[in-house]
């Protein structure tokens, strides 16, 4: 049997021998997806987030993500991490600590769930080998920004020696507030990057998501070059809609993956736009093809 390296060095030599005709009249359709998939920069840690894309079971996900290049899955749990481990892909953002979205840090009748939770998760994604697990802020239900924070702040405090101690981050979501998550507190990077700096801990951080900050905020390009020592994740989808990263919606996402790459970003950047095509899988592979820059 041939080689992986092999095969990719006659993909290449077969392309570049025929680089007059273009590549697409050079190579058969299965071999041309091969080849895209081999020619990933190498700029940006590409991961994929697992429910946008739950009609496809997790093996054929990932089997078809390794295909394309992608090196993790992310929000996957315990149960599913056995399954990345068999196909050889990363766990970029663990869950399964937290209540939900609403039920969150910001109100203090959660913290107990919350703090037996995270306390029993943390030791096991260090022991899988992971780094991130992702909490929310959980919505507002009448608090302002000062109650919210301190009351995350209180809660926080009592995980993040454990985080510390087993080096994992514990990643709070930024989400919109106006179409999706109705009353989120943690719904503007200001909000987040307060909390950040209140706990003062490298074990927290934020996921930038980048859909979710353009209905919010906007500014995306700056926002980020302002405050990315504070975010160690991204998410992606198309505004509006949060369907493909193409040309039918509004951000220009060569650009903004650019500028994340700018800062010296080495974690993961993951698709977390819900698929219209019937072919979700190329829409996944045009996804990361976008963002490969």
């Amino acid at each position: 049997m041939e080689s992986e390296s092999s095969r990719r060095t006659a993909l290449k030599t077969i392309v570049a021998g025929t680089a007059a005709l273009g590549v697409s009249a050079a190579l058969p359709a299965f071999a041309l997806e091969q080849y895209k998939s081999t020619m990933l920069k190498g700029n940006v840690n590409h991961s994929v987030c697992r429910w946008c894309f739950g009609g496809i079971d997790l093996d054929t996900l990932c089997i078809e993500a390794k295909k394309i290049g992608i090196k993790a899955i992310d929000l996957v749990g315990p149960n599913d991490w056995a399954t990345l481990k068999k196909h050889g892909l990363y766990s970029s953002m663990c869950n399964g600590a937290e209540i939900n979205i609403p039920d969150g840090w910001n109100d203090p009748k959660f913290h107990a769930t919350l703090i037996k939770n995270y306390s029993e998760m943390i030791p096991k994604v260090a022991e899988a080998g992971y780094k991130q697990l992702i909490c929310f802020s959980g919505n507002r239900r009448g608090k302002d920004d000062e109650t919210g924070l301190k009351n995350c702040v209180e809660g926080l405090k009592q995980i993040l020696p454990i985080a510390e101690k087993h080096n994992v981050v514990v990643v709070m979501e930024l989400l919109n507030s106006k179409v999706d998550h109705g009353d989120y507190q943690c719904d503007n990077t200001p909000w987040g990057v307060e909390l950040c700096k209140r706990l003062g801990s490298e074990n927290f951080k934020l996921l930038y998501d980048i859909y979710h900050m353009q209905i919010d905020e906007g500014n995306v390009i700056s926002t980020i070059k302002n405050n990315h020592q504070y975010i160690s994740h991204y998410h992606t989808a198309g505004v509006p809609g949060r369907n493909e990263i193409d040309e039918s919606q509004e951000l220009f996402y060569p650009a903004v993956i650019r500028a994340i790459v700018a800062t010296g970003f080495k974690g993961y950047l993951a698709q977390e736009f819900i698929p219209k095509s019937k072919d979700a899988i190329k829409s996944l592979q045009q996804a990361v093809n976008i963002c490969d820059v």
